[in-house]
């Protein structure tokens, strides 16, 4: 009688943060939080203002510990390991980001090497580093920008660029802080097509996008939570979350939530 194969491992998460609680000042910020990100899914983080998006994105960074609770990324625990290895398997786009050269859109790029805002003086990238950045520019469509400095180019075009310096790492984890600020019609959607074919070139790769508006979502985005005050309101795939009475609920405002050709939008229900 032959034995039956050795049950395979599970796989662990990407992020895992479970009962997390962030206080400051005496008040909770956040209460009981947990989101499990698994690799290969992309979840949308949304709630009206004050909800709870973020106090919880540090924790998704990482860049602090909640006050209760724990926060793993990927699979390592803040404060048993180096925050520098775990960054490494993170990549975040923040539109707001600030730098004090004005750089070009390679040197932009290449930063997600040495971790820092601007070119780290007398560091030179290795020969594979500036491939890997050539590709990458490519990749976002701003291979005729590559030289560009960034006070001429757009704000869509500076998204672009983030998410490429994001990606230079090979992270585990990609987090979008709310990418679609301050742009256009065109440049959103020039943006989020960009998203949707980043995710399908790297199929092993999570995300978190963090947005106040449904149309900011991309269209492979898989799962979705909804916080409102300091709590989870409704979390799990997409579809089943970003509902006219689940959204409305979290809002607490009467929406109507549609979804066409893979993206969603919001209006106010009529009385």
């Amino acid at each position: 009688m032959t034995s039956a194969p050795p049950a395979a491992a599970p796989v662990p998460p990407v992020l895992d943060v479970v009962d997390a609680r962030v206080t400051r000042g005496g008040r909770d910020l956040l209460h009981d939080v947990s989101l499990r990100v698994d690799a290969g899914q992309h979840w949308a983080l949304s709630g009206p203002n004050g909800a709870g998006k973020t106090p919880l994105l540090p924790l998704c960074g990482p860049l602090g510990p909640p006050t209760a609770g724990t926060g793993d990324v990927p699979g390592r625990r803040p404060g048993r390991v180096e925050l520098s290895e775990l960054r490494r398997h993170i990549g975040h786009v923040d539109p707001r980001h600030r730098m004090v050269g004005d750089n070009t859109v390679l040197e932009v790029v290449l930063t997600g090497f040495t971790g820092s805002s601007d070119p780290v003086p007398r560091w030179s990238p290795a020969g594979e580093q500036e491939a890997r950045g050539v590709d990458l520019v490519a990749s976002v469509g701003l291979s005729s920008r590559m030289p560009a400095r960034w006070s001429v180019l757009s704000q869509g075009e500076r998204g672009r660029a983030l998410i490429a310096r994001a990606l230079v790492s090979q992270p585990a984890l990609l987090l979008l802080d709310e990418p679609a600020t301050g742009l256009d019609v065109a440049a959103r959607e020039h943006l989020l097509d960009t998203v949707d074919e980043l995710r399908t070139a790297h199929p092993g790769m999570a995300s978190v996008t963090v947005t106040h508006h449904l149309e900011d979502l991309p269209s492979s985005t898989s799962h979705a939570l909804l916080l409102r005050d300091g709590e989870v309101f409704a979390t799990g795939p997409a579809d089943e979350v970003l509902t006219s009475d689940l959204v409305s609920g979290a809002f607490d405002h009467p929406l109507v939530i549609e979804r066409a050709e893979g993206r969603w939008s919001a209006r106010a229900r009529r009385r």
